[in-house]
């Protein structure tokens, strides 16, 4: 059972919304630029795009978290924590530089998959709310609230060329059943994007990331 109602947690997103506008303009904006560096590749695409989910899961881990949602739920502290850790590993991977490796020629059913995701957080989700009768100030925001954000950091995962690290998986794929349960205990049915989604990316990623390393190790 959670510790809040459904009208509490809708109320909590008109509130963050109304507080943080006009950022959820500079997240899809970001998101953009960082999509158009994925597809195009090159030895800058894994940085930038590294970069950008950073600064959306720190965003997230002290904005929304910390600042908004410990205000009705107490294990909010340690979601924000846990973003927060998020955020500082994608900061990792940005100045390594080589941790996230996007390629043009990449293709096939992850790309098709990872594509689908982006869209669903950025386009289908916050119309699955509008469509069920919530006002567009009570629908979480692309990129500045938990579930859209994890969909789309999968979907620009699903787009590298080269095994993603593992570290850079764990607290999105446990988001995603924790944010996905919302689908069920709160009735938000678009939560059921990130379940259906969150899930078999994890799966396509760490399955990707084993045959890569196989056939990485069988030419050498």
């Amino acid at each position: 059972m959670v510790p809040f109602t459904t009208v509490q947690f809708f109320g909590l997103f008109a509130s963050y919304n109304a507080g943080i506008w006009p950022a959820q303009l500079a997240a899809y904006a970001l998101g953009i630029g960082s999509l158009v560096f994925a597809l195009r590749g090159g030895a800058l695409a894994g940085q930038v795009v590294a970069a950008v989910l950073a600064a959306m899961w720190l965003w997230t881990g002290v904005a929304y978290h910390l600042l908004h949602f410990t205000a009705i739920n107490r294990a909010a502290w340690l979601f924000g924590v846990a973003f927060l850790v998020q955020g500082t590993a994608f900061v990792a991977a940005s100045a390594r530089g080589r941790d996230l490796v996007f390629a043009p020629c990449v293709a096939g059913i992850q790309r098709f998959f990872g594509l689908l995701l982006i869209i669903c957080s950025a386009v289908l989700y916050p119309l699955l709310g509008r469509f069920i009768g919530h006002p567009w100030a009570e629908i979480p925001a692309f990129g500045v609230t938990p579930c859209p954000l994890t969909i789309f950091t999968f979907g620009m995962l699903l787009l590298t060329s080269a095994p993603v690290p593992w570290w850079l998986l764990v607290i999105p794929a446990l988001w995603a059943v924790i944010g996905g349960s919302a689908a069920v205990l709160l009735a938000v049915p678009q939560d059921w994007l990130l379940l259906l989604g969150g899930l078999p990316a994890t799966a396509f990623l760490v399955l990707g990331r084993r045959q890569m390393l196989v056939r990485a190790s069988a030419s050498s």
